[in-house]
C-alpha cells in the first residue's frame, strides 16, 4: 500500500538483487503514492543506493515486480528485458546521482536541453524555453551559460535536478545528493528538494540528513542488511522508533528520539 491511500505511482514489490554470490537486496518492497515523498534511511551496505537504483532499472533486479506510472515490467523470468523495454520506464523515472554526472563540455542549460531534444525530439527552442523555466525554478537562471567548471558544487548539483525534470518524469530518485557537497553548500540543494515536495512531486530518496528526511518526507524507510526493516510516518520511524535497530542507528546522528 501507499502512504496516502491514492493509487501507487510507482510500485516495487519483492525485488531480489544479487552481484555474484552477495545478495544485496532480499525482497524489497514499496508503495509511493503521487506527490508523496518517501525517504530512505540506513547504514552504508544496506542496499538503499541498489534499491534506488533498481527503481530506474540502472540495475535490473533478478527477481520482483516494478511499476512506475502506467508502464510495468515484472523480473521473475529469470531474462532480462532489452534496453528498448527498460528505456521508457527510466524515462519516468528521473534520477540525479550523488556526483551530478554532468557534461562539462556544456553549459548549464546545454546540459538540461540534451534530454529533451536528443531523447523525446523536442525541437530546440521549446527545450531551450523549459530549460531556462526549470533553471529558474532552482534559482540558476542566471547560470545558463556558465559550464560546470564555473560552478558551485550546489549549483552543479540543482543543474542536475534541472536536466532529471526536463524528461518530465513521473518520478524523482534522488541518491545521496548532498553527500559531495560542502557543508555551506547543503541548504541550498536541499531548499530545492523541499520547494519540489511542495509543488507535489514524487520522489524517493536515499539520504544521511535525518533531520531534512524528518521534514521534508511523508514516510521514512530504514533499509537494514537488504531489506526494508520499518516504514513509517516521521514521528513514528525518526521521532518514536520501536526498531532496535533504527533506534541505534539515529543515535549515531545524535538525532533525539
Amino acid at each position: 500500500m501507499s502512504g496516502n491511500g491514492a493509487a501507487p505511482m510507482l510500485e516495487a514489490v519483492d525485488i531480489y538483487k544479487r552481484f555474484a554470490k552477495l545478495e544485496v537486496l532480499k525482497g524489497v518492497s514499496l508503495s509511493v503514492a503521487k506527490g508523496e515523498v518517501v525517504a530512505l534511511i540506513g547504514p552504508s551496505g544496506s542496499g538503499k543506493s541498489t534499491f534506488l537504483r533498481c527503481l530506474n532499472v540502472l540495475e535490473v533486479p533478478q527477481a520482483g515486480r516494478l511499476r512506475v506510472g502506467d508502464m510495468t515490467l515484472d523480473f521473475n523470468s529469470g531474462r532480462t528485458p532489452p534496453d528498448r523495454v527498460l528505456a521508457p520506464l527510466r524515462q519516468r523515472a528521473g534520477m540525479v546521482f550523488q556526483h551530478f554526472n554532468l557534461f562539462p563540455h556544456m553549459t548549464a542549460l546545454g546540459n538540461v536541453i540534451e534530454g529533451p531534444i536528443q531523447v523525446k525530439g523536442m525541437a530546440p527552442a521549446a527545450a531551450r524555453d523549459l530549460a531556462m523555466g526549470l533553471l529558474h525554478k532552482v534559482g540558476l537562471d542566471e547560470k545558463a551559460n556558465e559550464y560546470p567548471s564555473r560552478l558551485s558544487g550546489g549549483q552543479r548539483q540543482r543543474v542536475a535536478i534541472a536536466r532529471a525534470l526536463a524528461m518530465e518524469p513521473e518520478v524523482l530518485l534522488l541518491d545521496e545528493i548532498t553527500s559531495a557537497l560542502d557543508p555551506e553548500l547543503v541548504g541550498e540543494v536541499l531548499a530545492v528538494v523541499k520547494a519540489l515536495a511542495a509543488d507535489g512531486m514524487t520522489m524517493v530518496l536515499v539520504t544521511h540528513e535525518i533531520a531534512f528526511a524528518a521534514g521534508v518526507a511523508n514516510r521514512v524507510g530504514f533499509m537494514w542488511e537488504g531489506k526494508l526493516a520499518t516504514v513509517g510516518p516521521p514521528e513514528e520511524t525518526i521521532r518514536r522508533p520501536d526498531n532496535p535497530r533504527l533506534k541505534a542507528f539515529l543515535e549515531r546522528f545524535n538525532t533525539p528520539v
